[in-house]
């Protein structure tokens, strides 16, 4: 499958979850709008980001003197893209670029950071992957498996997380790698020295490497629909968290949680996993992701 057809495919459960609700028509009526409604909130959107969105498209329609089934469409496929996009890109110009995944256990972490990896790997990049979840044996050795799948370098040291992290990003800068993905311990929200980690780990980052970028990405369980707002808003208080990979898109019909969490915490969506292949991690694009729901 290409890009978008994955996209697509990845979305069926949410996409039926509209088709459930959605009631497209010529007519601009009441229960037309309240069909849009009903259907972000079936997907998890949940009600204040669901009511904000249809009356964006009720003036909407007004102003641009909309017509027709497909205009309005057109018009909430835009005003739904514009809701998601980041302010800014993803910065890698540091030397490395150091990428942390954070979340809680089960989220998808492990796996992520080979998809990641074979990402940029594909990119052109020499990609490491630290292994900084030391507190679990197994972890390390999945992550080994992943790095091995998608060809990056790996990594793995001290029981320490963050002399592992020191010790990969200072191995990086010595030219052996553009891009360090340190997969994390899983954080549960209440353990906060665990959360206090967090900020050490980004303090070795710089000790060993002062030109390098740090970027967080914060990796959630797509089939945790609402509860992700409130992972989020955790995980954003501990740590600068600049973008979000929501896994396992294809197994849940909660994919409007995305529009939530842009909305409520300001973080984008950076990545979207849609299968369990290597090649099934996707860069997070606003227009087709909405183009794909609504299509």
């Amino acid at each position: 499958m290409g890009f978008f057809e994955k996209l697509k495919d990845g979305l069926r459960k949410t996409k039926n979850t509209f088709a459930y609700a959605l009631r497209f028509d010529d007519q601009y009526t009441d229960e037309y709008f309240d069909s849009i409604e009903e259907a972000l909130i079936l997907a998890d959107a949940g009600y204040e980001v669901a009511a904000a969105i249809t009356e964006q498209l009720r003036n909407a329609v007004m102003d641009e003197n909309a017509h027709g089934d497909e205009e309005a469409k057109a018009l909430l496929k835009k005003i739904c893209a514009d809701r998601l996009r980041a302010d800014r890109e993803l910065d890698l110009s540091g030397k490395p670029a150091v990428i942390l995944l954070i979340g809680v256990n089960g989220a998808g972490k492990t796996t992520a950071s080979g998809k990641l990896a074979s990402y940029y790997l594909g990119q052109g990049k020499k990609v490491m992957i630290a292994a900084a979840d030391t507190f679990r044996a197994a972890a390390v050795e999945q992550l080994e498996v992943w790095a091995q799948r998608s060809g990056a370098q790996f990594f793995t040291g001290q029981k320490d997380p963050s002399a592992v992290v020191f010790d990969a990003v200072a191995s990086a800068a010595s030219g052996k790698a553009d891009i360090v993905i340190c997969d994390t311990a899983g954080r549960l929200q209440t353990k906060k020295n665990l959360m206090d980690e967090l900020s050490k780990i980004v303090r070795s980052v710089k000790k060993a490497a002062p030109d390098a970028s740090v970027e967080t990405l914060l990796v959630i369980d797509g089939m945790t629909g609402q509860n992700a707002i409130e992972q989020a808003r955790i995980f954003s208080e501990a740590a600068d968290v600049s973008g979000i990979i929501v896994t396992k898109l294809d197994g849940t019909a909660k994919g409007g949680s995305i529009f939530a969490v842009k909305e409520k915490l300001g973080i984008p969506v950076r990545f979207v996993g849609v299968g369990e292949g290597i090649d099934d991690l996707l860069v997070f694009d606003p227009d087709d992701f909405c183009e794909a729901l609504f299509d």
